[in-house]
C-alpha cells in the first residue's frame, strides 16, 4: 500500500496496538517482517500508521504474536478495514487535526461518557451556544474560522440521532449550567435544549450541583469513548491550548474511576432536570 501524507489518530491507534502485541512477545521488527512474509521497513510503516493493513494481515501479525484474545483482534481487524471517509474530511484544510481526529473517534465509539464543568459538553450544545464560546477564544478567531467550528461542532451531535446511538452519559457541573455564554436568551434556550436531550432514550445527564462536600475536580473537559473492547478505548481531554488522546492503560483506568466517582456525587437523572429547569427559570 502506498505511504499515506498523514494519519489519523484512529490509524496511529492501530499501529501502536499491533507494536504493543509484537512487543509483548518479544518478537522483534526484523523478525515480525519474516513471520509475515514481508521486510522489517514495512513492519515499521505499518506501526507507525504510515501505510494502511488489511484485516487478513492484522489477523495474521496477532496470530504470529501469539494473540489469544479473539476479540481483541475482531476489533483491530474492523479498524483495518474501516477506511471510509466520513464527513470530517471535509474540514480538513479549514480546522486542527485534533478536531477531525474527535470527531472519528466519536463515530466508532461503542459508548460515550463526558465531564464537563465549565461549559456544556459539545454534544449538547446549540449553534448559538457554541458560537458564543468560539467568539471568545485567545487568539482570536476570524468569523469564517467560528463557523467552521460551530458547523463541525454541530454535525458531530448526528451520532446521537443515528438508528443505533452510542449510550451517552454526560456529568455537568452546576458551574458550567450557570454559565450564560451568548446572554440570558441564548443561555435558557441552551438549557432547554440540554433537558430535551436529556428525555431521549440512550442519554444521561447528571448534574453535580454546588454545595457538594467532595469533588473529584479534572482541569480538562473528559471525553471517554469506548472501543469495541476495553483496551481500544481513548480518552479525549479538551483543553484550552487544543485536544489531546490519552490511550494508556493505567490512564485509562485513572480516568474511568474518576468519571466514576464524579456520577457517585452527581444527582439523579431526574434531580438533574429539574435543576436544569431551576435555573432556566432564574435567568
Amino acid at each position: 500500500m502506498p505511504v499515506r501524507n498523514f494519519a489519523t489518530a484512529r490509524q496511529l491507534r492501530l499501529g501502536a496496538e499491533l507494536r504493543k502485541l509484537r512487543e509483548h512477545a518479544g518478537v522483534s521488527s526484523t523478525e515480525a517482517g519474516r513471520l509475515l512474509g514481508t521486510s522489517q521497513a514495512q513492519i515499521s510503516n505499518i506501526e507507525a500508521g504510515r501505510v494502511g493493513v488489511s484485516a487478513e494481515r492484522v489477523r495474521a501479525m496477532a496470530r504470529n504474536y501469539s494473540c489469544t484474545d479473539q476479540a481483541l483482534m475482531d476489533a483491530l481487524a474492523g479498524m483495518a478495514t474501516e477506511r471510509t471517509h466520513g464527513w470530517w474530511a471535509e474540514y480538513r484544510e479549514t480546522l486542527p487535526t485534533s478536531l477531525l481526529d474527535l470527531a472519528e473517534a466519536e463515530h466508532h465509539a461503542t459508548a460515550l461518557r463526558v465531564a464537563q464543568v465549565i461549559t456544556i459538553p459539545g454534544l449538547l450544545q446549540t449553534p448559538e451556544h457554541a458560537r458564543a464560546i468560539f467568539r471568545e477564544f485567545v487568539p482570536q478567531l476570524m468569523p469564517h474560522e467560528v463557523e467552521y467550528r460551530v458547523s463541525h461542532r454541530i454535525k458531530r451531535q448526528s451520532i446521537l440521532f443515528r438508528d443505533a446511538p452510542p449510550q451517552y452519559t454526560a456529568i455537568i457541573h452546576e458551574a458550567a449550567l450557570r454559565m450564560q455564554f451568548g446572554g440570558p436568551d441564548t443561555a435558557r434556550a441552551q438549557l432547554a435544549h440540554v433537558i430535551a436531550m436529556s428525555e431521549r432514550d440512550g442519554i444521561t445527564i447528571a448534574v453535580i450541583p454546588f454545595g457538594g462536600t467532595t469533588f473529584p475536580v479534572s482541569g480538562h473537559g473528559v471525553d471517554y469513548l469506548c472501543g469495541r473492547v476495553r483496551p481500544l478505548d481513548t480518552v479525549h481531554l479538551d483543553a484550552a491550548h487544543g485536544g489531546r488522546f490519552v490511550d494508556a492503560g493505567a490512564s485509562l483506568e485513572r480516568f474511568r474511576l474518576m468519571l466514576d466517582r464524579m456520577e457517585s456525587v452527581a444527582l439523579s437523572p431526574h434531580e438533574s432536570r429539574e435543576l436544569i429547569h431551576r435555573i432556566a427559570k432564574s435567568i
